[in-house]
């Protein structure tokens, strides 16, 4: 389906509800990199990270297909993410939230069957106090900070943990986690400081398992591990670790239509601005997605589309709703009103445009817009 067979014309795009492209989202490529990931951490479990709205491709539509694959363990940032999830997945679905309860939450988090993610003192005391008032035990997990200075519970204040432990009858800590900051670089020094510091937590909590590895610690070594591996990015098909080849599956693409198309002589200026001068005739087309659809402003004279494997560069700068590109590369007429143009497919992955927008994979994958036809294959 690459992009010049995926030709869907105007009428074509009327029966989509007036869709302006086609986002692709491959639920069997998903479940390819969930068993490859799956693979790498045995016996360890793989749990799947679907916040954001599973990095913006739909969290119920991901979990329940993950779910089927057997996964039980899922991770959300917000508890209102829980909250929308928890009605999508069975009751042995486990859904975890990373950052934890703000103050209100407990009741309806308790009442919920979800478990919270442990990042301070203050939030394990309410949690305790939550338990003890429902007068039934409660499960969470402890993160703690190893040197990214994020989120976790800080090095001064185990100790403090360690006594609440102790003196509490009503939490059921399930595992003890933390955050790698430099995972995506292999030689990164980080890595080696945050897992020594992940092993003198340990053994300051010897009775809990530790669970460490998200997706670039998963390719990091089997001492990242854990018992549960927590992969995002790579689930989707990122790159996990930079200057290593991606050995993930593709799992979207993004097809986005022809609105018009023309010729302009040498000199014509394109887009806001101005900036584009045309240095001799050139053919133009305009397509139907722009920054407010997930292609990043900085894609502007920078990116590229593609048709039949043939580069289509941006000119001028990418608009809310439209982008400008140059077809002067494909025979005259090859496109038309309606054709389709490949934005993410089989010349461009997720990491290219990303590279080419100054910008992460996450960044575009969590930006692409809800106005194109999405199709779950």
């Amino acid at each position: 389906m690459n992009g010049g067979m995926m030709d869907f014309r105007a009428p074509k795009l009327a029966l989509e509800s007036g869709a302006c492209g086609y986002l692709t989202i491959d639920l069997d490529a998903l479940c390819r990199n969930y068993e490859t990931l799956s693979s790498i951490v045995a016996p360890a479990r793989t749990a799947a990270v679907v916040k954001a709205d599973s990095y913006g491709l739909g969290a119920a539509q991901v979990s329940r297909t993950l779910y089927d694959r057997g996964c039980r363990h899922f991770f959300v940032a917000h508890f209102i993410e829980a909250l929308r999830l928890r009605p999508q997945l069975p009751g042995d679905a486990t859904i975890f939230v990373l950052n934890g309860l703000l103050p209100g939450n407990e009741a309806t988090c308790a009442d919920g069957g979800i478990v919270p993610v442990i990042n301070s003192l203050e939030q394990l005391q309410q949690w305790a106090e939550t338990a003890c008032a429902l007068r039934r035990k409660l499960p969470a997990v402890l993160q703690f900070d190893t040197g990214m200075s994020r989120l976790g519970i800080q090095p001064e204040d185990r100790n403090a943990v360690a006594d609440h432990l102790r003196t509490s009858e009503h939490l059921e800590i399930l595992f003890i986690m933390s955050h790698l900051a430099s995972a995506d670089e292999v030689d990164n020094t980080q890595n080696a400081d945050q897992l020594a510091e992940m092993h003198r937590v340990s053994a300051e909590f010897p009775d809990y398992d530790v669970s460490f590895a998200n997706s670039g610690g998963i390719f990091l070594s089997e001492d990242f591990h854990g018992v549960l591996a927590r992969p995002g990015i790579a689930l989707y098909g990122g790159t996990a670790t930079s200057d290593v080849a991606n050995p993930m599956e593709a799992v979207v693409r993004l097809d986005v239509a022809v609105v018009q198309t023309r010729t302009v002589p040498e000199g014509a200026r394109v887009g806001y601005g101005g900036v584009h001068v045309t240095k001799g005739e050139t053919r133009l087309a305009t397509i139907a997605a722009g920054y407010a659809d997930g292609l990043p402003r900085s894609l502007s004279d920078r990116g590229a589309v593609y048709y039949n494997g043939v580069r289509l560069p941006i000119v001028g700068r990418v608009s809310m709703d439209s982008t400008t590109i140059d077809i002067s590369a494909l025979p005259e007429g090859t496109l038309s009103f309606g054709s389709m143009v490949e934005v993410l497919g089989d010349h461009q992955t997720l990491d290219d445009l990303a590279r080419d927008a100054g910008l992460i994979s996450y960044e575009i994958l969590t930006s692409l817009g809800h106005r194109f036809h999405r199709q779950y294959r």
